[in-house]
């Protein structure tokens, strides 16, 4: 410790003698140093000292340029070095703002707060409408092929059809073929394209209901000219009556009044045949009226029916708040078999059954339902004498091939005669068989135009049935879906009944086919019916907005 001072005290000792000799002369080193030009540490102290002293100058005179600068009338430079930057700048600028704000009275802000939220508020709007117009243009797009695909199959065929129809015979032309045509083609082509941009119309189903009304069309054309024409004029009224009937549909948002109204007109409408009609065929179920000629009212009715069970099964959920329209169905039941119209009222039964457990899903009553069904058709075979007609026929037609099993012998002739590909439009023998324009309808398609032809239009009413499945499935009310459900099986049954019973795979029920069969009331109630769903498909299409925003993540 005391070797360390000692040391200390020596360094000191010579740093002292260095920078301060005794006498105040210069030693040798230092004049040496001198005479090459280097700096003592005397001189390094002074130079610091000037330095510093011109370093204060300097901000001296800086502050007194800022001084000068911020003076109000003068306008003076800043140095580049003590410039602000531009978020410096912003970041007063936004606490200047806040601090204003803060400053404002409460009205004020809440008017700027309101004004803000007013701003996002349309900025969404404007998002979600600009979302929901691409989604709609989509979907648009994504059916449009399909649909001016069929709806020009649609017009070759008629067009097609009724050209040949028209120049069949040799030397002569068919001019009311043609005017048909003119008048035909063009409504079923801007009844599919053009229509369902302007109406609450699904485009799909319009086009898949005008192929199949063309169909039977031109058939009935080529086989009954006079029949043909008629079915055209029954084809634009129901289309006028299916457009009026969508458009309600769609509008209309209580159904209470027009249920009760189409219950009590349904009940009066099935009454008429058993006061003024007359015994056809074994049933009585056929009125003719001064201005309206004859129709059968049990075509209309099916409207009422759906109607009327779709509103009650829709809003009331026991057996008991049911009775309604249940009470309404057997009362319907009742008057169609007094009328012995037997294949009409299979068809009301099973709708019924089908929309009852649709809305409850009850199964142990379902199948109640369906024993009490197979119970009603063994008391009206051992009833009526022409059921057991029709059993008999369909287990042998050949027991009696000149008279009871006559048509359904011929029917099978026809179909086995036109082979996959047909005999062609127009030929054939269509007329051997009683009914060809009617229930027979699909025997003369299949001889005419094929099996294969034949099968091409059943897959359509699949298709029409699988479309109706996925407009009822987007409905948000039980109400619609219950009628679109009444109305897409109210087709099918009828389509397979009619089906089945003229290929010998049940007894004959002597039922129309729907779109195809000639008679107005019957095309009528299908396009009626068309309208329902296309109603549907207006409803379900005021909440594709809803869905869009709910499938956005």
């Amino acid at each position: 410790m005391a070797r360390r001072q000692e040391v200390y005290t020596a360094k000191a000792k010579r740093t002292v003698k260095a920078e301060a000799p005794e006498d105040g002369a210069v030693s040798a080193k230092y004049k040496k140093a001198k005479d090459k030009g280097g700096k003592t540490a005397a001189g390094r102290t002074a130079e610091k000292e000037v330095t510093k002293k011109s370093a204060e100058k300097k901000t001296a005179a800086r502050s007194d340029s800022r001084t000068k600068a911020a003076s109000p009338g003068r306008r003076t430079a800043v140095p580049k070095a003590v410039r602000v930057l531009p978020a410096q700048e912003k970041r007063k600028a936004v606490r200047r703002t806040a601090a204003a704000r803060c400053a404002e009275p409460d009205e004020d802000k809440d008017e700027r707060r309101l004004a803000a939220m007013h701003r996002r508020i349309q900025r969404k709007e404007k998002k979600e409408a600009t979302v929901f117009r691409d989604r709609k243009r989509a979907v648009s797009r994504a059916g449009d092929a399909r649909v001016t695909l069929i709806a020009l199959l649609t017009l070759l065929f008629e067009v097609l059809g009724l050209l040949l129809a028209a120049v069949r015979t040799e030397g002569t032309v068919d001019m009311q073929a043609v005017m048909l045509c003119a008048v035909v083609a063009p409504v079923g082509l801007i009844t599919s394209l053009l229509l369902p941009r302007v109406l609450p119309i699904d485009s799909l189903i319009m086009a898949l209901t005008n192929f199949l009304c063309g169909v039977g069309l031109v058939i009935l054309y080529t086989v009954a000219p006079e029949r043909g024409v008629r079915q055209a004029q029954f084809y634009v009224a129901g289309l006028v009556l299916m457009i009026v009937i969508g458009v309600m549909v769609s509008r209309m948002r209580r159904f209470r009044g027009i249920t009760l109204l189409a219950m009590v007109l349904g009940i009066m409408a099935l009454v008429l045949p058993l006061a003024f009609g007359e015994w056809n065929n074994g049933a009585k179920n056929w009125v003719e009226l001064p201005v309206v000629g004859s129709f059968q009212p049990s075509e209309l009715v099916k409207l009422s029916l759906v109607l009327a069970l779709a509103y009650y099964f829709s809003a009331h959920r026991t057996v008991f708040q049911m009775m309604p329209a249940i009470l309404f169905a057997a009362a319907c039941l009742v008057l169609l078999m007094l009328q012995r119209d037997l294949g009409t009222a299979l068809i009301y039964y099973l709708t019924t059954l089908v929309l009852f457990y649709a809305a409850c899903g009850n199964v142990p009553l379902t199948m109640l339902g369906l024993c009490g069904g197979a119970g009603a058709a063994v008391l009206g075979y051992n009833m009526f004498a022409h059921v057991k007609v029709r059993v008999a026929m369909w287990r042998n037609p050949w027991s009696d091939p000149l008279d009871k099993g006559y048509q359904i012998i011929q029917a099978l002739l026809a179909i086995g005669s036109g082979g996959l590909f047909g005999v062609g439009l127009g030929q054939g023998t269509p007329e051997k068989i009683p009914a060809y324009y009617n229930d027979f309808i699909f025997a003369v398609i299949c001889e005419q135009m094929g099996l294969v032809f034949g099968l091409l239009l059943l897959l359509v009413y699949v298709l029409l049935i699988l479309r109706g499945v996925t407009v009822i499935s987007r409905s948000r009310r039980s109400f619609d879906m219950l009628l679109g459900c009444g109305v897409l099986a109210m087709i099918g049954i009828q389509t397979f009944m009619i089906v089945a019973g003229v290929i010998k795979m049940i007894p004959l029920t002597g039922v129309t086919m729907p779109f195809l069969s000639y008679g107005g009331s019957s095309l009528m109630s299908c396009m009626a019916m068309i309208g329902i769903l296309h109603g549907i498909s207006g409803r379900a299409q005021e909440n594709l907005e809803e869905d869009v925003l709910t499938s956005r993540v």
